[in-house]
């Protein structure tokens, strides 16, 4: 009798486990799910982008907030912060001992006098011998290039970033932003014509925010089935109304590079339902959307 109970709980505990591995798989099964509806192409996964601090309005200070402060700098991006701006726009390149630097010109003269050639063609040791900000005045003296890792101290915490991919350096990035747990934290852009590597992207991390350019509307819905983005980029040559209605349709948030930078366009901007705004003045336009 004894025997017969034993193998009774046995089996229980067996029907038990066989459960829970059914709910696991289950689960997995359902985060692995595309987060486009198959027979609409709809984006039915909100995301985790986070709220807009300026009127609903994401701003996004192209290479920093560099009005008399040198770009791409880590001064620049600190005022940035300082003004509320919801993303910092850095540029990412590799210097020729590997390291990545965010640097907008890949000539080294637009920043440094004296020196020629490009940012790959010196270390990171070199670069750091140079100041970028001394054109701009004295009190910029000193002002060096900052690494990745240096603009990711700076930002975690207190600001996004919108990292404009000059390279493809997806491996590298990816390994350092993952060391701060900062992947939702980034939108990364990429031109739609470089399917390569927004798809290399959303193969090693699920969980990042591609922001891929499609170009023309028409783009919109072949750019949307292939890698189900919640957020693209595009520029005042391509932008119209109707554009950001076609994403909108499939969920799909718009940032905006701006071409003028006065009210008049920031306001046709806003009217058409844009998301966010890159700006080159994004004092003003903070200032623009607190009117609003």
């Amino acid at each position: 009798m004894k025997l017969v109970y034993i193998n009774l709980i046995v089996t229980v505990l067996l029907l038990h486990c066989q459960e829970a591995l059914f709910a696991q798989k289950v689960v997995a099964e359902f985060k692995s799910t595309k987060v486009v509806d198959s027979a609409s192409g709809v984006n039915n996964n909100e995301g985790n982008l986070p709220k807009a601090n300026n009127g609903g309005i994401y701003v996004v200070a192209h290479r920093g907030a560099h009005i008399g402060i040198p770009e791409n700098s880590l001064p620049a991006f600190r005022k940035a912060i300082d003004l509320g701006c919801d993303f910092v726009e850095i540029d990412a390149r590799k210097t020729k001992d590997g390291k990545i630097v965010s640097v907008h010109n890949s000539a080294i003269d637009v920043y440094v006098t004296g020196k020629t050639g490009k940012v790959s063609d010196y270390t990171l040791a070199e670069l750091k011998e140079m100041c970028i900000g001394e054109k701009l005045g004295t009190e910029w003296k000193g002002t060096r290039i900052p690494t990745f890792e240096e603009i990711l101290d700076l930002c975690k915490g207190e600001i996004g970033i919108y990292l404009d991919l000059k390279e493809p350096l997806v491996p590298e990035l990816l390994e350092i932003i993952r060391k701060y747990e900062m992947e939702s934290d980034i939108i990364w852009y990429i031109p739609a014509s470089h399917m390569d590597v927004i798809k290399q992207l959303k193969k090693m991390c699920p969980e990042c925010f591609p922001m891929p350019d499609p170009g023309p509307e028409k783009n919109i819905q072949n750019v949307v089935e292939q890698i189900h983005p919640r957020v693209m980029a595009s520029d005042m040559g391509q932008l119209k109304e109707s554009f950001v209605k076609t994403a909108h349709s499939y969920n799909v948030k718009v940032i905006v590079d701006e071409k003028q930078g006065t009210p008049a366009e920031w306001e046709k901007i806003i009217k058409w339902g844009t998301d966010g705004i890159q700006t080159d003045d994004p004092e003003a336009l903070i200032n623009y959307l607190k009117t609003k």
